[in-house]
C-alpha cells in the first residue's frame, strides 16, 4: 500500500466527512424503505433515486476510507529548515519576470491552486523538492520553461 502524505487539516476533513457519510446511511435506508411501500418498483422513481443515492455515498465512504488508511499525515509546523520538503511554504521569484509567487506543498487531494497550495506530485513540488533557499530551478510547464529562485522556505 502506498503511502499518501497529508496535512493533519486534511485528515481530519476526510474523518469529518466519513463520520458525516455514515450518519447519511441510516437516513437513505429510511428513504428507500418509505419509497419501497409506494408500490410497483419498477416504475418507482422515489425508490430508485434513494437507491442510486446509496450507490454514491457507498462509493464516496470508500474512496475516503482507502484515503485514510493510506495517509501519512505530517504536521509541518513539526519541521523546520531550509531545504524544501512537503509542508513547506515557499516564497520564489520568476527570474525572467521578477514576479513573486508563493506555495505550499501539499497532498495531491488537498491541494487547489486557488489557496496558494499545490501538490508534490505536480511539476512544481517535484523541482523544489530538497532545493535550499538561493537555488535556481527550472520547471517545464503548459505555459513554457520557468526559471525560478527559492527565496524563502517557512513552517507554518
Amino acid at each position: 500500500m502506498q503511502r499518501v502524505p497529508m496535512t493533519p487539516k486534511s485528515y481530519a476533513a476526510l474523518k469529518a466527512e466519513l463520520e458525516h457519510l455514515k450518519a447519511e446511511m441510516p437516513k437513505i435506508s429510511q428513504e428507500i424503505g418509505i419509497a419501497a411501500d409506494h408500490g410497483d418498483l419498477k416504475e418507482n422513481a422515489e425508490y430508485h433515486a434513494a437507491r442510486e443515492k446509496q450507490g454514491m455515498v457507498v462509493a464516496r465512504m470508500g474512496i475516503v476510507e482507502d484515503q485514510i488508511a493510506r495517509a501519512q499525515v505530517i504536521d509541518p509546523t513539526t519541521l523546520s529548515g531550509d531545504r524544501v520538503k512537503f509542508g513547506a511554504t515557499v516564497d520564489l521569484e520568476d527570474i525572467d519576470s521578477g514576479k513573486e509567487v508563493t506555495y505550499r506543498i501539499v497532498g495531491s487531494e488537498e491541494a487547489d491552486i486557488k489557496d496558494g497550495t499545490i501538490s508534490i506530485t505536480s511539476p512544481v513540488a517535484k523541482a523544489l523538492i530538497n532545493r535550499e533557499i538561493g537555488d535556481e530551478v527550472k520547471v517545464k510547464t503548459p505555459g513554457g520553461l520557468k526559471n525560478y529562485e527559492i527565496a524563502d522556505v517557512k513552517w507554518l
